[in-house]
């Protein structure tokens, strides 16, 4: 913790020194965990405004926090962004580095799995549907590191309302 104390009056960049420190703190972490261990170390996180208005915070990479500490895994978790139009549904993910013939994916109506097995560089991502898809729909393409995958909405079942007679 820094030496610095809360002041009396508002000061809004303390909350940011703050957590300057705490991010500092658990990269350092990471790195003395990863001394002897080759290959690349990503942490990182995306700050948008979700459906709701509420902001959402995905964290990417391949440093996740654990109760010991920051864990390394061998896989890394890719930036993956779902933009929901009126008739489709489109998800794109940061893949840099990989050839288009070593992405797999795997979908449900509900989720979309991506999956990258290469010798130094492996992606693992389930991403849960906002919205049902019809998976049969789905187009994939793959360019500068970037990967999308389109789907078709599944159609909604509407509601009818029935009269007793």
């Amino acid at each position: 913790m820094s030496s610095r104390r809360r002041p009396f009056r508002f000061d809004p960049f303390w909350d940011l020194d703050q957590i300057d420190e705490m991010m500092e703190r658990f990269m350092n972490e990471a790195f003395d965990q990863a001394k002897d261990r080759e290959g690349p170390i990503f942490y990182g996180f995306s700050v948008s405004v979700g459906p709701d208005g509420k902001p959402m915070i995905q964290e990417f990479g391949n440093v996740k926090p654990g109760l010991k500490g920051p864990e390394l895994k061998e896989e890394i978790e890719p930036l993956v962004d779902v933009v929901d139009s009126k008739d489709s549904l489109m998800v794109y993910a940061e893949l840099p580095g990989v050839d288009k013939k070593d992405i797999q994916l795997s979908v449900t109506d509900e989720s979309l799995t991506i999956s990258v097995e290469r010798e130094k560089r492996r992606y693992y991502k389930e991403v849960s549907l906002q919205t049902k898809v019809k998976p049969d729909t789905a187009k994939a393409s793959y360019k500068n590191g970037v990967l999308e995958v389109t789907f078709e909405k599944a159609v909604k079942q509407s509601k009818k309302q029935i009269r007793v007679e």
